[in-house]
């Protein structure tokens, strides 16, 4: 207890002088001084507070005006990478943490949830008869004839910077059996495929498997006292990546077949994690195996993530070198559970199968200290 006192009267101080320096404010300051007023609304960016403008002086000015967050400089850096030093101190792990048995739901919620810590579950979904059931002959059988929503991109990433735009694949309506033919023979059509619409499609789209998994998790559901606000099916070619992004849910990601692989990083990292506005467009086939890129206009500019975590280009984003990320595999049976905020970059065996599902998470604190890390470090604020 005295640690944790001693860490956060450390980190207060070296915030309090720099937001000093910001505002070339003399007198004695407060915590109170700093208390969030505004409501926030999700999904929404808060106006900047004053503090946060102020900050572009001590935000590199160097390089592509279009970063929203360039590297923070001088104090304003330093008490940053205090903060993050702190943080992996004091609660963060080196890796993601394993559980052998599913707890109850008071010890999930006190020792993930209100931590904001995820964590993997061993077998939290071995019971599920899709663990022995949903082979391709077997899903052919109950859902071959069904009219399925695809990804279809060039690379393998969708939702993602190329060539200059944040660009989101090109949406496909086929037949389920048809789009199994391509997961059993990949190189059969030119594109990468991935069944990834999230809009709770598993319990829209597959009602007729539902019953192999659930509709919720229970103990989960319990946990938090409310409802998924979408359970998401998805499955797809082992060359489709999910970018770097966050969501504004709790969420458990159950595996059902292969395996996926996580890159993750904490909130406390905001500062680190370059973000960059991109024109919206999508991936278009105009012949087999050419794709071009489609401006859209209508959704206008996009802020996203513009590194790669896997191969990160540490001379045009030298932020990232102080990024803590950890990594992680989630087998069948397995679910992680990734607490909201927190950044996730996601690859896969090929063909694997998984369901997660999302729970609006609860806008306090948390989310409080979050936007004000990003409104000291961001010099501009997203249209």
């Amino acid at each position: 207890m005295a640690a944790f006192s001693s860490c956060r009267k450390r980190t207060w101080e070296c915030l309090h002088s720099a937001l000093r320096q910001l505002t070339g404010e003399r007198a004695e300051t407060t915590e109170d001084d700093f208390i969030i007023r505004k409501r926030v609304k999700k999904e929404n960016f808060s106006i900047m507070s004053d503090a946060g403008k102020l900050s572009s002086s001590f935000v590199s000015t160097v390089g592509d005006d279009s970063i929203y967050n360039p590297e923070p400089q001088g104090i304003l850096k330093d008490c940053l990478l205090q903060l993050c030093s702190e943080a992996r101190e004091l609660y963060l792990n080196n890796e993601v943490p394993i559980l052998d048995i599913v707890p109850t739901p008071l010890q999930f919620y006190r020792d993930w949830v209100a931590a904001n810590k995820p964590v993997i579950i061993k077998g939290a979904v071995k019971h599920w008869p899709a663990i022995k059931k949903w082979s391709f002959d077997y899903l052919r059988r109950k859902i071959g004839d069904k009219r399925v929503s695809v990804a279809v991109t060039p690379n393998g990433y969708a939702d993602a910077p190329n060539k200059g735009y944040f660009v989101m694949p090109e949406e496909r309506f086929m037949l389920f059996a048809d789009f199994l033919n391509i997961m059993e023979k990949p190189d059969s059509q030119p594109g990468i495929y991935y069944v990834q619409k999230q809009n709770s499609n598993f319990t829209e789209e597959f009602p007729e498997i539902l019953e192999d998994a659930s509709s919720e998790v229970s103990w989960f559901s319990e946990a938090l006292g409310k409802e998924p606000d979408a359970v998401n099916f998805w499955m797809g070619d082992g060359r489709a990546v999910t970018s770097m992004h966050k969501d504004h849910y709790e969420n458990i990601y159950c595996v059902v077949s292969g395996y996926k692989d996580f890159v993750l990083l904490p909130p406390s990292d905001v500062a680190w994690v370059p973000y960059k506005k991109y024109p919206a467009a999508t991936y278009k086939e105009v012949q087999p195996g050419e794709f071009i890129i489609q401006e859209d206009n209508e959704t206008g500019y996009v802020p996203w993530i513009c590194i790669d975590p896997l191969e990160p280009d540490l001379e045009k984003y030298p932020q990232y070198k102080h990024a803590s990320p950890v990594f992680c595999r989630v087998h069948a049976g397995d679910a992680l559970f990734l607490p909201s905020l927190w950044f996730h970059h996601v690859r896969q065996s090929h063909a694997c199968i998984a369901v997660n599902y999302w729970y609006d998470m609860e806008y306090d604190i948390r989310y409080n200290y979050y936007k004000f890390i990003q409104s000291l470090t961001w010099t501009e604020e997203p249209e």
